[in-house]
């Protein structure tokens, strides 16, 4: 039984690496042509380039480990079907479900391991990049940092403190602002709830203005909505800001639990959340359908149909990953059912199949 395991091992490790290759290989031709207009138009040098593109490797294996051990698992079984290796196996009394056991313990390895890649590779390469693309490249003031605890950012004369960035609204959550003279010295400090981005600037809204004369005790002033001097616009701010690809696990659970203490809304970062556990276990999910497509009968595994399958299951769990994550950010789903309803059917799916293969 040992030889057959090694043997069943060494194969598919064999194709899940060339298959995690090619489509690495292809993301990067595709995501080249499709970007590198926006790198010649801002003169970036071949060294941004390469390095912006080398820094997105991370995110695209992370992106294609499920749909290499779906294609593998397909492919592997497939050939071990077509040489009538199965038949010979199945001869000497193993069954169908001892064969893919050590696929099955592959798979689970896989998920463990590409949860520590994205917690330790992967969010450090996607800010790397991104510093590259918006700083380097496009010439973005990089005046600031972000941390779990606020965003800071440093202006002409003052200094803008702010809980929480929502790009996709333009909104600031939680705004101070710090203005100082020429001698750094405080002068005004403006809290605000939020600020809202318009055709006319930001936009300040439950505003507290405390000025500091020299001398004197401070004056507090309150306005329900007041302009705000911020030269940066929303474009600037995203070189600051990090998204949830950019941080890890525990980071990511950190910030969170950050922003519910100061009363915001983490719902987008909570499915966030849950998403990266829920793309890292269908690793197991996808061997599991990966066999039963390629055993449902010794005559039916073909590798080019393995290959097929296997290509339109991946991108199949990628629309409904990618819908139901979607519906969660708007808030039309729970966060938890958003992240894990593709995961829950594909399962389902693929007990119901793997059940029906003949032993």
């Amino acid at each position: 039984m040992k030889i057959i395991d090694r043997y069943i091992t060494r194969e598919f490790i064999k194709l899940f690496f060339l298959v995690l290759a090619s489509f690495t290989i292809i993301y990067l031709i595709v995501d080249f042509f499709g970007r590198i207009r926006m790198f010649l138009s801002n003169d970036a040098t071949a060294r941004q380039i390469f390095l912006h593109f080398g820094f997105g490797i991370p995110q695209i294996i992370s992106h294609t480990i499920p749909v290499a051990v779906l294609l593998a698992t397909l492919i592997t079984f497939s050939i071990l079907s077509r040489n009538s290796e199965i038949v010979a196996m199945r001869a000497n009394g193993i069954s169908i479900y001892r064969m893919t056991l050590p696929v099955l313990i592959l798979g689970i390895l896989i998920s463990v391991m590409g949860f520590f890649f994205n917690e330790f590779v992967t969010p450090m390469a996607n800010h790397k990049a991104k510093y590259i693309e918006f700083v380097e490249v496009k010439k973005q003031r990089r005046m600031g940092a972000f941390s779990q605890n606020q965003i800071w950012y440093r202006s002409r004369n003052a200094i803008y403190n702010f809980a929480l960035f929502v790009p996709e609204k333009n909104v600031l959550k939680g705004v101070t602002i710090h203005h100082f003279d020429q001698g750094f010295n405080l002068v005004m400090r403006v809290d605000a709830k939020e600020a809202s981005w318009t055709p006319n600037g930001w936009i300040l809204s439950k505003v507290m203005v405390t000025r500091f004369p020299p001398g004197d005790f401070p004056v507090v002033e309150r306005h329900d909505s007041l302009p705000a001097d911020i030269p940066e616009k929303p474009s600037d701010l995203q070189a600051v800001q990090k998204g949830a690809d950019e941080m890890s696990f525990f980071e990511l659970r950190s910030f969170i639990n950050k922003l519910r203490s100061e009363g915001y809304d983490a719902t987008r970062y909570l499915v966030d959340l849950h998403g990266k556990i829920a793309f890292t276990l269908v690793s197991v999910i996808l061997v599991v359908l990966g066999v039963s497509f390629s055993l449902r009968s010794e005559r039916s595994g073909g590798v080019a149909l393995s290959i097929g399958a296997g290509i339109i299951i991946g991108f199949s769990y990628w629309i409904v990953f990618a819908l139901s994550i979607s519906l969660g950010r708007s808030l039309t789903l729970p966060p938890f059912f958003a992240a894990w309803s593709a995961n829950f059917l594909f399962a389902l799916a693929s007990a119901a199949l793997y059940l029906r293969v003949r032993t």
